[in-house]
């Protein structure tokens, strides 16, 4: 049988046949493969036998059935992508340029942190080059308190049950949650560091991204942090649903990028050797690394651009076939190099008639601000921080003068290199007359440092740590005995500032793992088994709907331990100040939970559920104040007797709380002797009264059924009634 090797990248197919066969036999089978509406396909016969076939690569393109995501950059010619690279190229150097006052202003804000200690020489050698810590203190403060609280051990995932809650439904919930948290703290390698890393870049930037998608090469999931610096949107954008293009800036080395060529996933052409670029800030990310450049770039920098486009030949077209003229959604990947474009894929599902643009990017906000990219603590105190950093310098500076004056000693009346200023401990020749020797020298006026200017850099610490909301909260310092609502206020005015922003990284996250749900949801088989320390699980695809509400894990209201130690210490207050009305054991369980005691039921052992006992351990359990209750199959005839017997001592009838226990018991026991008793007499009617109540559920407005269960219902307490008054 002849062999057909098509590529739909080239114009020509060959095709090697055998001599004795001819060519409209031979091929047949294969054009009809390729043969479309749109175009023929031509057959040329070669000298060494074989031939040529030939079709246009765009009709042999998949349109909206199978291989809905292929790269259309294979069937588009070079007039058409090259304009489009060079198009988006200048779109994006339009954007990035109208973000340059927010890169400016985060670039000197890195300096901020104070990690590369700087050597000065002004006003004088030796100078204080220190950086005051509230900047970095704030940073990783924040970092410390969210990151646990967002990232817990046991996994960040929780599920909420939508509609009524069924045992289906609960363990859909339980393999939803169980696989997610496996998925992400076992199989996502990367998604711990980054999220750690995220969660220090989010307060000094004001924003942070995550990319969640299904990474080929790896086989599973994939939630990659972006940072704001690598993530640019048009300057009209406020949010990524209302932006018309978002550009990822991706770095990718040679060897990685020439493996998506060969596996098809970006179109093979030569890119060259990787152009030097200069970027301000990373070079100044690298600097507070203490790493250099040296001169040479070892990474490809693409650009992956997730914009609306008409794009000719994959035009939108109406119920006529008539194009409509409507931009549709496509990721398209430009190389910066030479502005080639490597891949345009459709980003909508195939199976969706409105092509929604499909999202792969979730947006962290420290603080809204007024624009797309929220503000940060560079932009809130870095200007206090400054303020303080100087005034620390200040302090320093007057500190080291007053402990190593300088002056001038005569020597004549000339004095040696008077052009210099004088350094710390320094003595120059001065040319004077003679005379004491106490009148040779003379120490310049320098004061030491000055409590005013300690004054102002504590109110600028002190303003930057309360709005950062780092200061240490005051309700660990107050009085234990104040009043609830005092401490519930100084917990609420100290933590509203984290709380809000904490609130912000909970919506986020709530994204992240919904688009995280959806990637399982296309790429899961129907039934995926997994293997845990223990335990062997499965997970369905089906799982995976809207049955189920996938939130994480932390509170959106709790950010911090402080904050829920100080919860329940209130709350364990509250129980103790009125014990009848509340259930202190569980009040102090919250409390030992809150500060982290593993083995409660060690320490606070659950209180015991009442069995049933004989008689007279009952009596004993009166006198000693301790509760017990009648169950149902026990001989209450046996147990109402010795009660009697015993209530008619002299011990019991001084105390009335003996005689009320007992009198309690025996009240219990007689209702349950007439409960009994019905049933053995009403079994069928029992029967028939629950048939006729889901009846009567069923069908509410049946007078006459209602009329048949009330007479039985009444038949039964008349007769229960009855029963009680006869014992």
């Amino acid at each position: 049988m002849a062999e057909i090797d098509k590529s739909l990248s080239d114009t020509k197919t060959t095709v090697a046949l055998p001599g004795e066969v001819e060519i409209e036999e031979a091929v047949k089978e294969k054009i009809e493969e390729v043969q479309t509406d749109s175009g023929p396909v031509e057959i040329e016969m070669t000298e060494e036998g074989g031939a040529e076939v030939s079709f246009d690569p765009k009709v042999a393109s998949p349109e909206g059935g199978e291989d809905h995501f292929e790269n259309l950059a294979e069937f588009l010619e070079d007039d058409i992508l090259d304009p489009l690279g060079l198009k988006l190229i200048d779109s994006y150097n339009e954007y990035k340029e109208s973000r340059a006052d927010w890169e400016d202003s985060y670039r000197e804000g890195l300096d901020l942190l104070g990690f590369k200690y700087q050597r000065r020489t002004q006003p004088f050698r030796g100078a204080s080059g220190v950086n005051h810590p509230v900047l970095a203190e704030a940073v990783t403060q924040f970092q410390a308190q969210a990151y646990k609280e967002l990232l817990p051990a046991d996994g960040p995932v929780r599920t909420q049950i939508l509609g009524d809650v069924t045992t289906p439904k609960e363990d859909q919930a339980t393999r939803v949650k169980d696989f997610m948290n496996y998925q992400i703290m076992d199989q996502m390698k990367e998604y711990e560091p980054e999220f750690d890393q995220m969660l220090f870049y989010l307060p000094l930037s004001g924003s942070t991204f995550k990319k969640v998608y299904y990474d080929d090469l790896l086989g599973r999931a994939v939630s990659k942090f972006v940072p704001a610096e690598d993530l640019v949107v048009p300057y009209s954008a406020t949010s990524l649903d209302d932006a018309e293009s978002i550009i990822h800036i991706v770095k990718i080395s040679e060897n990685e990028l020439r493996k998506q060529q060969v596996v098809g996933f970006y179109k093979d052409i030569e890119l060259g050797t990787p152009p030097v670029t200069q970027n301000q800030l990373e070079d100044k990310k690298l600097e507070l690394e203490g790493i250099t450049k040296d001169g040479q770039e070892d990474q490809y920098t693409i650009y992956e651009i997730h914009t609306n486009l008409d794009l000719e030949g994959y035009e939108d077209v109406d119920a006529e076939g008539e194009p409509t003229g409507i931009k549709l959604p496509y990721i398209i990947t430009v190389a910066e190099v030479n502005s080639k474009v490597l891949s345009i894929r459709r980003n909508y599902s195939s199976q969706d008639p409105l092509k929604k643009k499909k999202n792969y990017f979730v947006q962290f906000k420290f603080l809204p601000g007024t624009g797309f990219y929220g503000f940060g603590l560079i932009h809130m105190i870095g200007g206090l921080t400054r303020t303080a950093t100087a005034a620390l310098r200040q302090l320093l500076d007057a500190g080291t003068l007053a402990n190593l004056p300088a002056g001038f000693k005569s020597r004549g009346v000339r004095i040696r290199d008077d052009a210099q200023p004088l350094q710390p401990g320094e003595f120059r020749d001065v040319d004077s007359p003679t005379g004491a020797i106490s009148d040779q020298f003379m120490q310049l006026p320098f004061k030491g440092p000055n409590q005013t200017l300690l004054q102002l850099m504590g109110i600028c610490v002190q303003a930057g740590q309360r709005f950062a909301s780092i200061a240490d909260s005051q309700v660990g310092d107050m009085n234990q005995a104040a009043a609830v609502g005092t401490t519930v206020a100084l917990l609420e005015r100290g933590s509203r500032v984290m709380s809000a922003i904490h609130k912000r990284l909970y919506v986020g996250l709530k994204e992240e793992f919904k688009l995280l749900a959806q990637v399982f949801k296309t790429y899961l088989p129907p039934v995926y088994p997994y293997d845990v320390p223990g335990a062997s699980r499965e997970v369905k695809v089906q799982d995976f709907d809207d049955k189920i509400d996938i939130l994480p894990v932390a509170d959106p209201n709790i950010f911090s331990q402080t904050q829920r130690i100080s919860m329940a210490q209130t709350q364990l207050q509250l129980a103790q100040s009125n014990p009848q009305v509340h259930d202190l054991y569980q009040a102090y369980r919250s409390m030992y939970e809150a500060i982290g005691v593993k083995n409660i039921n060690a320490i606070l052992p659950p209180p015991v559920q009442p069995t049933p006992i004989d008689p007279s351990m009952e009596e004993i359990a009166a006198m000693g104040g301790k509760p017990f209750q009648a169950f149902p199959g026990q001989d209450h005839k046996a147990h109402i007797d010795s009660h009697l017997n015993f209530m008619k001592s002299n011990m019991v009838q001084n105390s009335p709380a003996v005689m009320g226990a007992l009198q309690k018991n025996i009240l219990e026991r007689i209702s349950l002797m007439a409960q009994e008793q019905i049933q053995l007499e009403f079994q069928q009617e029992l029967q028939q009264a629950q048939q006729m109540q889901q009846a009567l559920q069923a069908n509410p407005q049946n007078p006459q059924l209602v009329q048949q269960v009330t007479q039985l219902t009444n038949t039964i307490n008349s007769r229960k009634a009855v029963l009680i008054a006869e014992m």
